[in-house]
C-alpha cells in the first residue's frame, strides 16, 4: 500500500505563489510517473502537471509557463511550483503516484486564491 501525503495549500492573493509537496511511501518512488491534479466545486478532477521517472514534465494549458513539477527522488517527494496565481486556480489539488496495474491519490490540499 502506497501512501500520497500532500502539503503546501492555503489561501493566497491572485499573483502570488505557493508550492505545494507530495511525499509517497515505498522504496519505487523513482520509476513511477507522478502528477498533479485539481478539482473545483462543481467541476470534473483535470490533470494539472505530469512528470515522468526520467524528469519529462507535461502541463495543462491553463498553467503553462506559470506552474512548474518537479520531483526529488532521494526524497520520495514531487512538488508544485505555482506562480502568478488566479481566482481560478482555486481547487482541491492531488496528487497521484501512476502504476501500470493501480493508481494511487492523495487526501488533497485546499489551494484558494482571492481576487
Amino acid at each position: 500500500q502506497v501512501r500520497l501525503v500532500e502539503s503546501g495549500g492555503g489561501l493566497v492573493e491572485a499573483g502570488g505563489s505557493l508550492r505545494l509537496s507530495c511525499v509517497a511511501s515505498g522504496s519505487t518512488f523513482s520509476i513511477h510517473k507522478m502528477a498533479w491534479y485539481r478539482q473545483a466545486p462543481g467541476k470534473q478532477r483535470e490533470l494539472v502537471a505530469g512528470i515522468s521517472s526520467g524528469g519529462n514534465t507535461d502541463y495543462a494549458d491553463s498553467v503553462k509557463g506559470r506552474f512548474t513539477i518537479s520531483r526529488d527522488n532521494s526524497k520520495n517527494t514531487v512538488y508544485l511550483q505555482m506562480n502568478s496565481l488566479k481566482p481560478e486556480d482555486t481547487a482541491v489539488y492531488y496528487c497521484k503516484q501512476q502504476r501500470s496495474i493501480y493508481d494511487y491519490w492523495g487526501q488533497g490540499t485546499q489551494v484558494t486564491v482571492s481576487s
